[in-house]
């Protein structure tokens, strides 16, 4: 296997099934050709799995191929013969390889009551070019839904590697489906999901599910120790985790549809034990009349123009008594001086839900430059196996991490995701942990009194303070991105002075 950058193996032939995939596509926009090729990569996997199962059960003279409880029992999806990618395979050079596509889709779905509504039956549209769809097939005729190409997760590599891909040939748009696998793999191994209700309120193509999967096998855990369950509000990107999480082999609750989080929660009654999130950065058109008086606004009703808020509160609303929850926003949310927003910040720091943040650097996501925080929430600071956190908050400034893959894009290492979720364990006093202290320019455990001298606010950087060694080596675009965010923040400080002043000279009767 090949080593990526980031320390991840790879199976050595993503990259470059990707450049043909990529070429075949021709003047298609990657928004809607990744459907075409996603929905193929699933119907391969699933036909495969069939297959592979269909030839032991020919060697057992007891037992019938045809036998669609057989293929039930042991977890495999039941694939008629005019969807099996034999039969899809020998009529790739047809011009109606299109309505037989969707045509085998249309079985599946019939057979397979989880997959109902999920795959992409839009293969017989005229402007899919079918002398290319053809050739994609012969691509894909690769073996991904054996035995042995399910030990080494052949095809969930591939899927993921694409998904990231399409991501970043979208652009701004990637980041509505995906997020960097080393920012999911930062907020998993932050609070590592072995056992109980893992939920995600914005859950894209579903990474955080397969991170926190990944996760526990890496540590020896069961899969079966944990439920799934999920909401998200594109449909395309809602089928697109449907079809993620079922070739993995993680059952999952994402709700009958796609639905809006906050308008029709489809998870109402669920305390989860571990929330995994990427919400859209600073929303401005979420809200809805029939919001204003949701008893998720615990300490205020969000602001209408931004909807950061409005995601912690439902995260926190979600938490179970000991449950934790660990989330990506923008760098705004920590300091921001918005009235309503302020507020709710200070009721969360003062109920003392608020555990650690971490500054992160720029350059991580596909949908915007600008650095970003992870929060990590929880209902219980002294929860078992953890020493008792009450009254602490550590902060972390991790924004000199992370190595650039390419001009525009960055992504945390291995050693960067262990030195942060190392420091992150050793403060909690985990056991095998190491003991936790204090580094200046990188960590800093503060009290809610320091915390209160700081107004509340929560920038890391206040906190840490400057590493002892900084040579000022921080590059000249950082800089003034840092340099620019502070000023404004002064900026909003001296607005809001002023007005509290013209707020007292209107009360003994000057009037502006």
């Amino acid at each position: 296997m090949a080593v990526s950058n980031n320390g991840s193996t790879e199976l050595g032939f993503e990259s470059r099934l990707w450049l043909m995939a990529d070429r075949l596509r021709n003047n298609m926009d990657a928004a809607e050709y990744k459907h075409v090729v996603l929905g193929l990569l699933f119907l391969k996997y699933i036909s495969d799995s069939f297959e592979a199962k269909y030839e032991e059960l020919k060697q057992d003279e007891w037992a019938d191929p045809e036998d669609r409880d057989e293929y039930i029992a042991e977890n495999i999806f039941w694939v008629p013969k005019e969807a099996r990618w034999s039969y899809i395979k020998e009529n790739a050079k047809k011009p109606e390889i299109g309505q037989i596509i969707d045509n085998a889709m249309l079985a599946i779905e019939k057979e397979n009551d989880s997959l109902k509504g999920v795959l992409p039956k839009n293969y017989a549209r005229p402007e899919l070019d079918k002398q290319r769809l053809g050739e994609v097939i012969d691509l894909f005729s690769f073996k991904v839904g054996d035995q042995e190409a399910q030990a080494q997760d052949v095809l969930g590599r591939v899927y993921e590697y694409f998904l990231n891909k399409f991501a970043s040939a979208e652009g701004k748009n990637g980041g509505e489906f995906y997020t960097p696998r080393t920012v999911v793999r930062l907020l998993v191994e932050l609070i590592q999901p072995f056992k109980g209700r893992i939920y995600d309120p914005c859950c894209g193509s579903g990474g955080m599910f397969v991170q926190s999967q990944a996760f526990i096998k890496a540590h020896q855990g069961r899969i079966g120790d944990v439920a799934v369950y999920g909401q998200e509000f594109n449909p395309t990107t809602w089928r697109l985790c449907k079809m993620n999480l079922a070739i993995r082999g993680i059952d999952n609750n994402l709700g009958p549809h796609h639905a809006d989080t906050f308008i029709n929660d489809l998870h109402k009654n669920l305390r989860a034990d571990y929330i995994l999130a990427n919400p859209p950065f600073n929303v401005s058109h979420w809200w809805h009349n029939s919001l204003a008086d949701d008893p998720r606004w615990q300490y205020g009703v969000p602001p209408k123009g931004n909807a950061n808020y409005a995601w912690i509160q439902h995260m926190v609303s979600k938490l179970a008594p000991s449950g934790t929850a660990a989330f990506v926003l923008a760098n705004g949310s920590m300091s921001t001086n918005q009235k309503d927003e302020a507020a709710i910040r200070k009721g969360l720091i003062e109920d003392d839900l608020v555990e650690a943040i971490i500054a992160l650097p720029g350059k991580l996501f596909y949908s915007t430059q600008i650095p970003v925080c992870v929060w990590v929430l929880t209902k219980n600071k002294a929860a078992n196996g953890q020493r008792n956190r009450k009254g602490e908050i550590l902060f972390i400034d991790a924004r000199k991490l992370g190595q650039m893959v390419d001009r525009v894009h960055r992504e945390l290492t291995d050693e960067d995701i262990r030195k942060i979720a190392g420091t992150f364990h050793a403060w909690r006093g985990l056991k095998d942990a190491g003991n936790y202290e204090d580094i200046q320019g990188f960590c800093k455990s503060a009290t809610l009194d320091e915390v209160r001298e700081h107004e509340y606010i929560l920038t890391p950087g206040r906190y840490v303070g400057i590493a002892e060694d900084d040579d000022d080596d921080e590059p000249f675009e950082e800089k003034m991105e840092r340099l620019t965010a502070s000023l404004a923040e002064k900026f909003a400080k001296s607005r809001e002075l002023e007005e509290k002043i013209r707020e007292s000279l209107r009360g003994i009767g000057y009037e502006f």
